[in-house]
């Protein structure tokens, strides 16, 4: 008699189980598209940001910015909090989110403290890396010299340029497989990005163009130690011309230019 019912009740235990599964099916697209949207939200703000969309010292409203863009006040505050940890927002306690006060002083350690976790990380990427992020290096520096520097009419560097630039330092990194020292890296190089988003441009005789290539070539060498080194006096001579730019602002509002 039990084994009767049993078989009676395995189809409704079937059906339960079915949607059960369903419904934990529906649960994971939902977390997913939700996964998206934040990831979405963040580069969005990360681009407004370093696109000078908003001046250093601007409070961002998580409620104002859900207005905005339609994204809910949660997605907006776990990306502002997310891109705070990256440097580009300082957190003020009973105040909110504000894009970060920009300090010449402060430059220099970010420079100092890049230099320093991206000869541990590109000695590691240099070790290890194998054929295909080799060919992948070439293709985003490929990009990265195909992509104009300045736009239409624009003084300061294109977002598109900066981008390019982004992805290539990242790209050279990424085979030292150590997530949380490419993610310092990371969270330094977007520091340096607002900084330089900032500076008025100078005259340089830089060819920034030539110094990734030599930078490529070290790495393609696999000779560590010179790749490290170039990298050092790439970011340096950056310090120095954001240095240079800052003193050419203050001599125009002092009247000295």
């Amino acid at each position: 008699m039990a084994y009767f019912m049993l078989l009676q009740s395995w189809p409704y235990y079937i059906l339960a189980l079915k949607m059960h599964y369903q419904a934990f099916d529906i649960l994971l697209v939902m977390k997913s598209e939700t996964s998206n949207r934040g990831v979405r939200a963040r580069e969005e703000l990360r681009n407004r940001i370093l696109d000078g969309e908003w001046p250093p010292g601007t409070r961002l409203q998580p409620a104002a910015l859900a207005a905005e863009t339609g994204w809910s006040t949660t997605i907006v505050r776990e990306s502002l909090t997310h891109l705070a940890g990256e440097g580009l927002l300082a957190v003020r306690p009973n105040r909110g989110f504000f894009v970060t006060d920009l300090s010449f002083d402060e430059l220099k350690w970010i420079t100092e403290l890049r230099c320093r976790t991206e000869d541990i990380a590109i000695t590691l990427a240099v070790e290890r890396g194998d054929i295909a992020w080799e060919s992948q290096l070439i293709a985003i520096h490929h990009q990265l010299e195909r992509t104009p520097t300045h736009g239409p009419g624009e003084a300061g560097l294109s977002l598109e340029w900066q981008n390019a630039h982004r992805a290539f330092h990242a790209a050279l990194l990424s085979a030292c497989e150590v997530d949380k020292l490419c993610e310092v890296a990371s969270s330094l190089r977007d520091s340096t990005m607002l900084y330089r988003r900032w500076s008025a441009p100078t005259e340089s005789r830089r060819d920034v163009g030539a110094e990734h290539r030599e930078i490529l070539a070290a790495v393609l060498d696999r000779d560590a130690p010179r790749a490290s080194r170039l990298l050092r006096e790439h970011y340096e001579a950056t310090l120095a011309q954001m240095r240079d730019a800052a003193v050419t602002q203050h001599a125009t509002r002092h009247g000295e230019a």
